[in-house]
């Protein structure tokens, strides 16, 4: 068991609510080859995509998995600081419980988060989603921010609940700890999100549009809900490259069509100082780690 500080981590309510796709000034996305396609994207009540299902090969540019829920009440004197609460305090492997409309009382688990858009995704079986209608809240009880390992400081842990964490049974060896993933990803291809000054919301995006690098790091069978590898990659203040550091995260949207996009990821370690070891693990995926689905 890794000694971790969940005596002093806080359990907190946070609320969202079903929200509508949406499209911009343009229902066009504009492919790095130059054609415009309409395609699904984010928002809404996604009935057949979801985590353990592939990250690639839809018709689709951004498709969120299951649910994605947003807080709309926010305080003025703020700006967005309801809706950045739900985005920061949730934590994947957080429980999620609907409290209104037909599918009140139903339980889900968050997977990730959708920076730009500031959705918090939730997984829920096919019979809630058949329930649930736009408008419905869902309540968080976030837990998970301020999770340490205690003893290896130079590997900082965000967005995730200490039961996912414990599903991962991570393995210390030495000063170092390995962590399953299914793949591992070079920097090089990253894309969307590279700049940003936090890894404790949002994600960022494994760019595909290469066939070389996709073959020769097995990219093309990602799936939702995959934990991968992110090599010379340190979040520990924002998204940035660095030699040696190693980074894990979460699948949290489908493939993309638009250039500087595709699956994306939210942050689950970091070690700018590469004390994290990947060991590659087919079943490294929310939806098998925390028993989801019965048919991957």
């Amino acid at each position: 068991m890794l000694k971790i500080n969940i005596d002093k981590l806080v359990k907190i309510s946070v609320v969202g609510e079903v929200v509508s796709p949406v499209f911009g000034r343009s229902i066009y996305d504009i492919s790095a080859e130059g054609v415009p396609m309409v395609l699904p994207g984010v928002g809404g009540i996604t009935y057949n995509v979801r985590v353990g299902d592939p990250a690639c090969g839809w018709e689709a540019d951004h498709v969120e998995p299951g649910v994605s829920i947003e807080n709309k009440e926010n305080d003025p004197r703020f700006g967005q600081g309801a809706n950045a609460a739900l985005n920061v305090l949730s934590c994947v492997g957080n429980e999620a419980v609907v409290v209104s409309g037909d599918a009140k009382g139903a339980k889900g688990v968050v997977t990730g988060k959708h920076g730009g858009i500031e959705h918090v995704l939730v997984d829920f079986p096919p019979e809630t989603l058949e329930k649930l209608m736009l408008g419905d809240k869902v309540l968080v009880k976030a837990f998970g921010v301020g999770l340490k390992l205690l003893d290896f400081p130079e590997i900082k842990v965000m967005n995730m609940d200490p039961r996912f964490l414990e599903s991962l049974r991570c393995k210390p060896k030495d000063d170092k700890l390995e962590v399953p993933v299914t793949h591992v990803v070079p920097a090089s291809i990253m894309g969307s999100g590279l700049g940003a000054n936090q890894t404790y919301s949002g994600d960022y995006d494994i760019q595909l549009f290469d066939a070389e690098t996709r073959k020769d790091y097995g990219l093309d069978d990602l799936r939702l809900g995959d934990l991968v590898a992110i090599l010379d990659a340190d979040h520990s203040f924002g998204r940035i490259y660095r030699k040696g550091a190693v980074s894990v995260g979460i699948v949290v949207h489908t493939n993309c069509v638009t250039s500087g996009h595709g699956p994306g990821v939210t942050t689950l370690f970091t070690s700018s100082t590469g004390k994290i070891v990947p060991q590659i693990d087919a079943k490294a995926n929310i939806a098998s780690l925390l028993k989801l689905r019965t048919d991957i």
